[in-house]
């Protein structure tokens, strides 16, 4: 519901509400009945001394209020009505919409209004044109309007105007800069944390994980809703600060609303910190608690989440980050062409349990490292080196095997009528696990909304909805496990070893890419140590192929040392792991064409009016690298996001960070990719503009689109 729509539907009950606290006052006096002038000094006031051409800067409607008097935020409660500015101004100039201070509480009588006393900044974001001659003077004009109050309530106007100067760079006016400073940090920045709710016929209970507050130090929180009539604006509200973030509770409003609708306000915290109190503002907006996201039930809020993750899985074997292990299940296809049916489909059902088993497994690991606390999601084993480390040299080693190099558990499963004999089901089991860990880089479309309502429920739903994933991933294996194949392949023969070593390229890919990640996450040392591993695995192999046929005491010896390889590899991937993230360099900065992403960037981008597009991402997400590739490095829409613009912030989760994580919940997504384009704010917060979510998968249509739309709005 917009402003005039909020306006329209508490008409009547403000109304009531003034009229019964002018009688509970001492009396009823008509504005400006007693002789006395103006209880509101107002002027308009100014950031810059200088504007330059095409540049954008804040201008405020300044407020002295009189003593014991008072004003009203956007929001005024239980009575009152807030300020308004109605512009005159010269061509090309934009006026944005007021970016309201949060309010304090105002008691009267038996209300609770929400306004400001003694002095305020109202500001508005103003845009000059391009074409703006340098060396002139420009006077913005307008005329505001408010209600101040005391026992009784006066609307009172002014004409208020002010002058610049036009020059080739601007200029800050030294004498505000002070009082814009505090007027911008008392407007709400949009909130880093996820928030829900629930609710009840008589009660709200707003949670929002914000981990971290320190109980003791908190001195108040308090929530004002943007929306009038959704709580009771005098209840008392019962705020608790837990481990896991803030649990708020307040008496529900007169306002008649399904409980499918978000609650938007702003949530003010008020710390202790050595001896004085600092004042934060976050725009919150709560959606919805569990199942409500998906669904009316929470059985049919599964059903579509297991729908979900299993459409997710199935789409999940087109993505990049699975192509090197098609690779193994195809060759496995190729060699099971000759067996008995019955053999295939066994392939297939272990190959199906490797993968099932090993997403039970990660998702238990994930599921109780959230519960632990840990701001982590989908993915989160990569953002560790080692983990990075170790996949690279497992891939590695399943490479050098299909080269011949060296064999791991003897001949891969047989050839032909072998395969009756040594069937080799753990191979495949493992193939399905092996699956499952290359799977985690990558987002597939229909996935992101599913595993993020499974990060919101209980242990067994959870579990659900990622065996569902697991299996869409296994499915289309196992069905063509179960479909003859053999009469669509020629005679067994050489080709199907040269098709084997062919095959092993992918993997090298594979290990090229994990160790560029590595590079990402712990610099040249870092790299330098994988490498060395690599080298040593390679010896390894060779070590255990050349010792063929030997005596049996030298066979072990050599086994042995190709052990010890591999446990040096490793160790020496610990040791990169140690080096600490990698310092970009100049050429990095050169390349880096994004802004690096901040809550706080984003507020202030968002608070100046500038729409900003935020690119969630991170080096080991395949799906994510390909989509800059292929959309977000295009020429056009680098020139669409410059010439409308956008801000372009990138988020790179590639190692661990709390912030980006809560930001992903908050779109109830729990792991990257992630594309949002927040529209020029309409006032304060999050909320003021919804931001649009694009797809998992970029083409370069839909990023040009969607930014064609969000400025559409914005003029609109």
């Amino acid at each position: 519901m917009g402003p005039d729509g909020r306006r329209a539907g508490r008409s009547g009950a403000i109304a009531m509400a003034v009229a019964l606290a002018l009688l509970l006052a001492a009396g009823v006096r008509i504005a400006g009945a007693d002789g006395a002038g103006p209880r509101v000094q107002a002027q308009l006031v100014s950031e810059l001394a200088t504007i330059e051409p095409g540049g954008s800067f804040w201008v405020a409607l300044r407020q002295v209020i009189a003593p014991r008097w008072h004003t009203y935020w956007e929001n005024p409660g239980d009575s009152g009505e807030p300020a308004t500015i109605d512009w005159s101004l010269p061509a090309g100039f934009e006026a944005g919409p007021i970016a309201w201070p949060h309010p304090e509480r105002i008691p009267i009588g038996p209300f609770m209004s929400y306004g400001y006393e003694g002095e305020v900044l109202l500001l508005t974001r103003m845009k000059a044109p391009a074409d703006l001659a340098p060396g002139r003077a420009v006077t913005l004009r307008a005329r505001a309007g408010w209600l101040v109050c005391e026992k009784e309530c006066i609307p009172e106007e002014a004409a208020v105007e002010l002058t610049l100067q036009v020059g080739p760079r601007a200029a800050r006016d030294s004498r505000w800069a002070d009082a814009f400073a505090r007027a911008i940090r008392a407007v709400p920045m949009p909130s880093p944390w996820p928030a829900e709710f629930t609710a009840t016929a008589a009660e709200i209970e707003i949670t929002v994980a914000a981990p971290g507050l320190a109980a003791d130090r908190v001195a108040d929180i308090w929530f004002y809703p943007r929306e009038w009539g959704v709580i009771d604006h005098v209840g008392l509200q019962r705020a608790v600060v837990l481990r896991d973030g803030i649990r708020l509770a307040v008496a529900r409003g007169a306002l008649s609303r399904t409980a499918e609708q978000p609650i938007e306000g702003v949530l003010v915290v008020k710390e202790r910190i050595d001896g004085s109190v600092t004042t934060q503002a976050f725009a919150i907006r709560a959606v919805p608690a569990g199942p409500a996201r998906l669904g009316a039930g929470s059985a049919l809020a599964l059903a579509q989440a297991a729908g979900l993750a299993l459409l997710g899985g199935v789409l999940l074997n087109l993505m990049p980050c699975v192509l090197p292990v098609l690779s193994v299940k195809a060759l496995s296809l190729v060699q099971h062409a000759g067996a008995a049916p019955w053999v295939a489909r066994a392939h297939g059902l272990a190959y199906t349990a490797g993968i099932l088993v090993s997403f039970g497994a990660l998702a238990g690991v994930l599921i109780a490292l959230r519960s632990a606390g840990e701001q982590i999601g989908w993915g989160f084993q990569l953002q560790s080196p080692i983990v990075v480390a170790v996949l690279a040299y497992l891939l590695f080693a399943m490479g050098l095997s299909l080269s011949g190099v060296m064999t791991i558990g003897g001949r891969i499963a047989g050839v032909g009528s072998g395969l009756a004999r040594r069937p080799g089901y753990a191979g495949s089991f493992f193939t399905g696990a092996l699956a499952t860990v290359a799977a985690t880089p990558c987002t597939a479309p229909f996935m992101g909304a599913a595993v993020g309502f499974a990060m919101t429920r209980p242990v067994g739903e959870a579990l659900a909805v990622f065996e569902a994933l697991g299996l869409g991933l296994a499915l289309p294996y196992l069905a063509l496990s179960f479909v003859p194949a053999h009469h669509l392949l020629p005679r067994p023969g050489p080709w199907m070893e040269r098709l084997k070593q062919f095959l092993a390229f992918p993997l090298y890919a594979s290990v090229a890419w994990l160790v560029w990640v590595l590079s990402q996450q712990v610099g040249p040392a870092g790299v330098a140590a994988a490498l060395a591993g690599l080298v040593l695995i390679a010896f390894g192999a060779w070590l255990h192929e050349v010792s063929r046929g030997a005596a049996p005491r030298w066979r072990r010896a050599a086994t042995a040392m190709a052990a010890l390889a591999v446990v040096a590899a490793v160790v020496a991937g610990q040791v990169g792991a140690s080096a600490g993230p990698r310092a970009p360099g100049p050429g990095v900065a050169r390349e880096t064409e994004p802004e690096a992403f901040s809550p706080a960037r984003l507020a202030e981008l968002r608070a100046q009016g500038v729409p900003v597009f935020v690119n969630f991402t991170a080096a080991w997400c395949i799906t994510c690298l390909v989509n800059e590739r292929v959309a977000l490095r295009s020429p056009a829409v680098a020139e669409a996001l410059a010439g409308q613009g956008i801000a372009y912030l990138k988020a790179d989760w590639t190692r661990r960070d709390p912030e980006i994580t809560r930001i992903l919940e908050s779109f109830g997504r729990s792991g990257v990719p992630l594309y949002v384009l927040y529209p020029p704010a309409r006032g304060t917060g999050a909320g003021s503009g919804e931001p649009a979510v694009l797809p998992a998968v970029l083409t370069e249509g839909v990023v040009l689109d969607a930014i064609a739309r969000i400025r559409s709005s914005a003029v609109q």
